[in-house]
């Protein structure tokens, strides 16, 4: 199973999922509420969200897992339960990639909330091992590779990185960093300097999520395709399109034919992984997926 995604990916352009986030405050998640708590407490919640996502024909969907990691979870009085959260929420992927022929699960990865040395107290060594709890309790629960996403620092990136290469041994390590400020990373990390960083150390899958719409996407996807080493697959991950206030709440304004349309730029620029970001919709991944196909 190990090198099926590389396999897949060779072989032709694959669609990620959407947004969970979205999804489950439709479904009534509020605002201050931890999604992951929802892997134990409404488990047919989140697979009817995943298994939305799989039908409308996403080759990877991405575990309920985002804020997984200790500190994030002690936010909300649950780091004693991380091994529970995180592997509860591998296992109810696990079981809905199972029903669709060539669909894989990604182990969700997201920022730790803590900023490395100098600015702040992480190490690479409390990085790594941060990382590598929330990583073994995936594994356990059976994801087929990890995703590291919406990252500024390539530090802590390298931390995680690290730390999956330990506990899981020969799994693909998916990484996308977030260049929503003039084309950078909060940290000031350009998308060239990202590819060649993450490949050196050994990351075969690199790329962007997040951001400020299609548009800045499609300049982030020729710098990341331009920079890419041999055998690196590149991934984007877009918003659908700009936040916009319709009375109290935030609307994205990009439309499913509006990620179709950049999901076929980016198959033409030479983007292996074509998913979306906030916002998105298994309607968008039906039509992401019926363009790159």
């Amino acid at each position: 199973m190990m090198s099926a995604i590389y396999e897949a990916l060779e072989k032709a352009t694959l669609a990620s999922d959407g947004a969970m986030g979205t999804m489950l405050q439709d479904r009534g998640l509020t605002d201050g509420g931890a999604p992951e708590l929802w892997n134990v407490e409404r488990p047919e919640e989140i697979e009817a969200v995943l298994e939305a996502y799989a039908a409308a024909g996403a080759n990877f969907i991405t575990t309920n897992t985002f804020g997984g990691t200790a500190g994030r979870l002690a936010m909300h009085g649950l780091e004693g339960r991380l091994a529970e959260l995180n592997k509860a929420g591998a296992a109810i992927a696990r079981k809905v990639a199972d029903r669709h022929a060539g669909c894989f699960v990604m182990g969700d990865i997201g920022p730790s909330g803590e900023l490395m040395e100098p600015m702040g107290t992480l190490t690479p060594e409390s990085g790594k091992a941060l990382f590598a709890a929330q990583i073994s309790a995936l594994v356990a629960g059976g994801v087929d590779a990890i995703l590291i996403e919406t990252m500024s620092d390539l530090g802590e990136v390298e931390a995680a990185v690290t730390a999956a290469q330990e506990v899981a041994p020969g799994m693909p390590i998916i990484v996308t960093m977030s260049f929503d400020t003039n084309l950078r990373t909060m940290m000031g990390v350009k998308p060239a300097m990202a590819v060649k960083q993450l490949a050196a150390l050994g990351v075969r899958i690199i790329g962007a999520n997040c951001g400020r719409g299609t548009d800045e996407m499609s300049q982030i996807a020729k710098e990341l395709v331009e920079a890419r080493p041999e055998g690196v697959f590149i991934i984007t991950q877009s918003n659908a399109g700009l936040p916009k206030l319709q009375g109290d709440v935030f609307i994205y304004d990009g439309t499913p034919e509006e990620m179709a349309r950049y999901a076929k730029e980016m198959k033409d620029l030479g983007v292996n992984i074509v998913g979306s970001c906030c916002g998105s919709s298994p309607a968008h991944t039906k039509l992401i997926s019926a363009a790159i196909a």
